[in-house]
């Protein structure tokens, strides 16, 4: 027996994301089919909503929800402005805010260096970077990137753009396991790499 379309292009879609395979995918699948109208309605207006609703923070690129100036993170006046935190992506901010050991501001660079699929400096939000810190307020920059391959790559080349500025660059100490996300790392851990971050040299 065929599955009917709709329920397959259900499972189709949620096969495209990060970690969800075509069982898990079918598994979803028919639980909405089973379950009242109204989750499915919600589930549905709440994707929506994802998109139409939240963008980027001008300054940090941060996410934040439509209709602000900034982030409420570049907005708080009670944050460490001599600080920033270089990081990945979004999902890196709330990791680091879930620990509280940080009070700096952040520049999500939304994503990393990878030749191998075709992401380069131009790529990244390198340059804001650079005019952030042209503004003369920073005086150090912590480079916490993922300890991958990649990472480590960006995390070189933002040492080697930002030298000339004459501020403090220093990288997460490798509390951090190789080739682990952020996002994943527990609170101990990331307080850990916080507090023995090192000078680049």
């Amino acid at each position: 027996m065929s599955t009917p379309k709709p329920i397959q292009d259900v499972i189709n879609a949620f096969s495209r994301l990060p970690g969800i395979g075509p069982k898990t995918a079918a598994r979803l699948a028919f639980f909405l089919l089973s379950a009242g109208d109204d989750l499915a309605q919600d589930l549905a207006n709440s994707i929506l909503a994802l998109k139409t609703e939240i963008i980027t923070c001008p300054e940090c690129f941060n996410i934040m929800a439509r209709g602000k100036e900034a982030c409420d993170i570049c907005s708080d006046e009670q944050r460490d402005r001599s600080q920033i935190c270089v990081v990945e992506d979004a999902m890196d901010v709330l990791a680091l805010e879930r620990v509280g050991a940080y009070q700096g501001l952040y520049h999500v660079l939304q994503g990393v260096l990878s030749p191998i699929e075709g992401i380069g400096p131009q790529d990244l939000r390198m340059e804001e970077l650079v005019k952030r810190l042209q503004k003369g307020e920073v005086q150090e920059v912590i480079i916490a990137t993922n300890p991958s391959m990649e990472g480590d790559a960006t995390a070189m080349f933002l040492q080697q753009r930002l030298q000339s500025f004459g501020v403090r660059i220093t990288r997460l100490a490798r509390g951090l396991p190789v080739g682990s996300d952020l996002e994943y790392a527990d609170p101990t851990t990331l307080v850990r790499a916080l507090s023995g971050r090192q000078e680049m040299s």
